[in-house]
């Protein structure tokens, strides 16, 4: 019986777990979180066009907030796109992966001090496996060019309805600050909203005081009174611009999934689809130790790293191209597309007749400063 030890129980290592409970109940599952839950403190968010059909097992049972479709909002365009859109929570997650494990699988408070290839050396000892996973999240990553999504959401409720029924993905009708900003929010029900702060940003400074003021002054607005702040997120998350993907991943022994393995979408940071299709692949493998795992998964990192290489050349508009100020044009000149081609935006499979359509038009940047941002990604 193959012995595979997790470490780290955010959304990764979480769905992972699962799909090893659920399709290999034989294997031997230990996942080691260093909090006292699961999850820790994160709201992860899809669309429906985000996972395919046949992987849907693997999230099957974890309760999610679920909404036919979303809005977007620029100076120049609003539209309701009907595409449906769902967050999971923590909680939530938490909850499924305790119901699908048994106790002896979980190991909370677990402090991890560092993980190789058949070993987890952590308080009190060494935990041996036939496979060692780090799901444990972001690592550093110099070989990578990055800019910064940063964000601070508050889960807000309301003695009176705020009045909104759907999720805004995207309301940069608001004033631009430090580089692309929008103000993101999900209405949990009449009179519950999460509303957050979001910034792309070439730096990762997060000033916390100043987005909670920013929230505060936004919630007031909504007509719903002044709310109760129920509970806070905050994050800082890699925006890939370019960079060696081999350098990454070499000299390495222990497969990664997550951040840590560059598991999200270049443009948005969203890290949930790559975290199913990963677990669903880990279900799929006739040997399960570290040596095979890290080979499927720096394989699969490096290829979705060709595959969405289109992706790191509209960042570069995004940070490099735009004169400041402006750089929500980008975005706002992408939403004049079909649905279709933004569902497979967004689940990053996109067509070369999608790339195409995306590219033409009007440019939402000067000509002269997107050559430059051009020979730079291809650089």
């Amino acid at each position: 019986m193959s012995r595979i030890v997790i470490a780290g129980g955010g959304l990764s290592g979480c769905l992972a777990a699962l799909a090893i409970a659920r399709r290999l109940p034989n294997v031997d599952l230990l996942l080691m979180e260093q909090g006292d839950t699961l999850g820790g403190n994160h709201t992860w968010s899809f669309f429906d066009s985000d996972v395919p059909p046949e992987i849907r097992w693997v999230i099957e049972g974890i309760v999610a907030s679920h909404w036919p479709a979303h809005e977007v909002h620029f100076p120049r365009r609003s539209r309701t796109i009907d595409i449906g859109y769902s967050s999971i929570r923590s909680t939530e997650l938490d909850q499924a992966v305790r119901a699908a494990l048994r106790p002896d699988q979980i190991r909370l408070n677990a402090r991890i001090h560092a993980v190789d290839a058949n070993s987890v050396s952590l308080d009190g000892g060494t935990i041996a496996a036939d496979a060692v996973i780090d799901a444990r999240g972001p690592a550093a990553m110099p070989d990578l060019d990055l800019g910064w999504q940063k964000f601070v959401g508050q889960y807000l409720r309301f003695d009176r309805p705020h009045g909104l029924t759907l999720p805004v993905i995207m309301d940069a009708t608001v004033e631009q600050i430090d580089g692309y900003r929008f103000v993101y929010q999900l209405p949990i029900s009449p009179t519950e909203l999460l509303i957050e702060d979001t910034y792309y940003s070439p730096t990762p400074a997060l000033d916390q005081v100043a987005l909670r003021a920013r929230i505060e002054r936004l919630a007031l607005a909504t007509g719903g009174g002044s709310p109760e702040v129920v509970s806070e997120e905050s994050g800082v998350l890699p925006i890939v611009l370019g960079g060696d993907v081999d350098a990454f991943w070499q000299n390495g022994t222990v497969p990664r999934l997550g951040l840590r393995g560059g598991f999200f979408h270049p443009t948005t940071s969203y890290s949930f689809p790559d975290a199913v299709a990963n677990a669903a692949l880990l279900s799929e493998q006739g040997e399960l130790t570290s040596e095979a795992l890290y080979r499927l998964y720096r394989n699969r990192s490096e290829r979705l790293w060709q595959e969405r290489s289109f992706f790191r050349i509209l960042n570069r508009m995004l940070f490099e191209a735009a004169e400041p100020g402006q750089a929500y044009r980008v975005l706002e000149h992408f939403y004049r597309l079909p649905p279709a081609i933004i569902a497979r935006f967004y689940a990053a499979h996109l067509s070369g007749v999608d790339k195409m359509r995306i590219l033409t038009g009007k440019p939402p940047v000067p000509i002269g400063r997107a050559i430059t941002a051009l020979r730079r990604s291809a650089a």
